[in-house]
């Protein structure tokens, strides 16, 4: 049997790395949170603020493909300490909204370029790239929990944004947090981001008339085009509920309050659940685990548009956030198993960056759709249209990975 390269060392990168994230991913939080308050200062339309946030998401995925590839060479401290950096320059000049720029021209700038092109992308693809070379027997559940970090900041930080915007202000808020993040990420990124024990081996030269490899039994990159197609249409649904939600609570007669707390419980509840299918994920594979939470998903979608009190929503909130947690990882194992292991560094970038536009996408798309319908139905209708294309990209691959018991590994 060959030795495993897992270690303690593995686990204690993974959980500092759990740690970065979590505290870097409040930043998106404080434009949810005070999505109404900014919206009121920025001309009264939703899809302002929310744009801001998607902004964010296209910059964090366009940018992670070249970060990626820079982390590769120089490694990734390096990267995460840049990004973070420029993250907290962003929500700095965020905090100006329109008073300089005009237009919510700040605001745009700070979240899209700082925020998204040159901050988080030093840290999300990156950081998954780097810890997935730390292990290599239980993989999907090393990804599952850094990957948790979005919904631990998610878990953690609205309550008390809440608070801190009711008290302070979004723009205080926002020059507060940008500060706190540089001084708690830099000095983990400097001291525990070191090289990982696994060393992609350089791609193989093909010798002459020698069959060119498939995945599935079709060509590498039309499979891989599938699952990144996929990963943006599963996640264009995915970011509506959580972008939306203490607003629709608002619109809902719910308090505030009660819509940051209803947030915190759903990505608690993603976090929890998400190391569950990590576990899964390490014995059924990230294609299958893909599959499963894409149903999920959609079918609590229909119910979360269906239902309109409180006790319902914080219902069926908690059911989505059950579902849905699952699947980016798992999209980021279903590339380590069905790909070559020098080619990460590339394609997991290029499946997150799809995953970021499907985030990006979402949440502006149905801020606009609300602002012309006046209410999230017809959101929540378009999310699920979106899912069923990912359903059946995702199915068409398993089918040919041979249904739920064909092999994982399949590049030949």
């Amino acid at each position: 049997m060959t030795p495993s390269i897992e270690t303690r060392t593995s686990w204690i990168v993974a959980s500092l790395s759990l740690v970065i994230l979590g505290v870097s991913f409040g930043a998106a939080w404080i434009g949810v949170v005070a999505l109404k308050a900014i919206a009121a200062e920025t001309g009264g339309a939703r899809s302002v603020p929310a744009l801001a946030t998607s902004l964010a998401w296209f910059g964090s995925g366009i940018g992670g493909i070249a970060m990626g590839y820079i982390a590769e060479r120089i490694g990734v401290r390096w990267t995460v300490t840049f990004g973070v950096t420029m993250m907290g320059l962003g929500l700095a000049i965020s905090s100006y909204g329109q008073d300089v720029f005009g237009t919510a021209g700040a605001l745009y700038i700070g979240h899209g370029l700082f925020m998204g092109l040159l901050g988080n992308s030093g840290l999300n693809a990156p950081l998954y790239v780097y810890v997935s070379r730390w292990f290599d027997r239980r993989r999907g559940s090393a990804l599952a929990l850094i990957a948790s970090g979005q919904y631990i900041s998610g878990a953690i930080w609205p309550p008390i944004f809440e608070y801190t915007v009711a008290a302070y202000g979004w723009r205080q808020t926002m020059l507060t947090f940008g500060i706190f993040v540089v001084a708690v990420v830099v000095p983990i990124a400097l001291v525990v981001l070191r090289k990982p024990p696994e060393v992609a081996p350089p791609p193989l030269p093909a010798a002459p008339g020698a069959v060119r490899p498939t995945v599935l039994g079709w060509p590498p990159n039309l499979v891989f085009a599938m699952m990144a197609a996929a990963s943006f249409f599963c996640c264009v649904p995915m970011a509506m509920p959580q972008t939306h939600l203490v607003a629709l609570c608002s619109d809902l007669g719910i308090k505030p309050t009660h819509g940051a707390a209803m947030l915190s419980m759903l990505l608690a509840i993603a976090f929890l659940s998400r190391q569950m299918w990590g576990w899964i994920s390490d014995r059924i594979g990230g294609l299958i685990t893909v599959l499963a939470g894409s149903m999920w998903q959609f079918f609590s979608i229909i119910a979360l548009a269906l239902t309109q009190d409180e006790i319902g929503l914080f219902t069926v909130t908690a059911i989505f956030g059950l579902g849905f947690s699952g699947i980016i990882p798992a999209y980021v194992l279903a590339v380590r198993e069905l790909f070559p292991a020098h080619q990460a560094g590339w394609r997991v970038p290029v499946l997150l960056c799809l995953t970021a536009f499907g985030m990006a996408s979402g949440g502006w798309f149905a801020g606009m759709l609300y602002d012309y319908f006046g209410y999230y139905a017809p959101a929540f209708a378009a999310g699920l249209i979106f899912n069923l294309v990912n359903l059946v990209l995702i199915g068409t691959l398993v089918a040919r990975r041979g249904g739920w018991f064909g092999p994982r590994v399949a590049y030949g």
